[in-house]
């Protein structure tokens, strides 16, 4: 294939994808919404540094090194060493993955059963709805951080392919009832739209109309909350890791990495805990960046 033809072959798919309505309203998002670009680019660069951490880690982030303990940042060790001598670099590129496997999964849990509940509660109302909104106002009751620690006291750790599934309980449980007061607001205009009258009219199962008629006009706010969730999700990951109840060692997590004897070293080697605590701020920076983005682009009132 020549190189002339090579070059027409490449227009014609930038073309044809460039027509296709999902790429059209990417461009469109990335165009109006700068800021909410630099987000996405921000978050795919983590997605990227995560799954190829093997690859681009210069070091294994579990080799400890007591020749090479507290090196500050340099050539060979661009962020430096910890106590341990183990390289920081390779340990925030591998602790790229609990932080946003975590910080995802567990949003997107919390933000399904939250939607379940808010749109059930919108939908029936009376009885239902009365019972469904006391429940929320207990579990809003108890501060994020407090709830987790209880459940990850009362369960303790049970990992399933390295991954605690306790801990993501613990993070998950509390989301649920703010998604369900977020999304019950949501619903309640569309459940006195004339198409759900219709549709029950019709004689369509509540399941149905909920599934086919309602949920589609929640979209927007429900990916507004899912970033909004994923970011405070990586937060209170740290919380816990820093604790001492979330991922333990010598798994590399950002929380961890800021714990312990690190604290202590903090005037004689700043880069211990800076350059992880950089590493959270900026992906939740990135992921409330994403959000706002979404807002503005979704929310009919301040899309113009």
């Amino acid at each position: 294939m020549t190189p002339s033809s090579m070059s027409y072959l490449q227009r014609s798919v930038a073309s044809s994808l460039a027509q296709q309505p999902a790429v059209r309203a990417l461009l469109r998002f990335l165009r109006q919404q700068p800021l909410g670009a630099l987000g996405l680019i921000g978050i795919v660069t983590m997605l990227v540094a995560g799954s190829f951490a093997p690859q681009l880690a210069p070091y294994d982030p579990l080799a400890a090194r007591f020749d090479a303990t507290l090196q500050p940042p340099s050539a060979q060790h661009w962020m430096g060493t910890d106590n341990f001598g183990r390289d920081i670099f390779s340990r925030i590129l591998y602790g790229t993955r609990p932080a946003l496997l975590l910080g995802i999964s567990t949003a997107l849990i919390g933000s399904l059963i939250g939607t379940a509940v808010g749109t059930t509660s919108a939908y029936f109302g009376g009885r239902v709805d009365a019972v469904l909104q006391r429940a929320n106002d207990v579990l809003l009751s108890i501060p994020l951080i407090v709830a987790a620690l209880v459940v990850v006291a009362v369960l303790g750790r049970r990992e399933v392919a390295g991954l605690d599934v306790n801990l993501m309980i613990a993070i998950t449980l509390p989301y649920i009832p703010v998604m369900a007061r977020v999304m019950r607001s949501a619903a309640l205009p569309v459940r006195m739209s004339p198409h759900i009258d219709a549709a029950r009219a019709l004689g369509f199962s509540h399941l149905r109309i909920m599934a086919r008629h309602m949920l589609p006009n929640l979209v927007s706010p429900w990916l507004v909350m899912v970033s909004a969730f994923t970011a405070q999700t990586i937060l209170l990951e740290a919380s816990l890791s820093f604790l001492g109840v979330g991922v333990h060692e010598p798994t590399p997590a950002w929380g961890l990495m800021l714990s312990g004897v690190s604290v202590e070293t903090f005037v004689s080697a700043p880069w211990v805990v800076l350059f992880p605590g950089l590493a959270i701020s900026l992906t939740v920076f990135a992921f409330s960046l994403l959000g706002d983005a979404l807002r503005d682009a979704l929310d009919p009132r301040t899309r113009h």
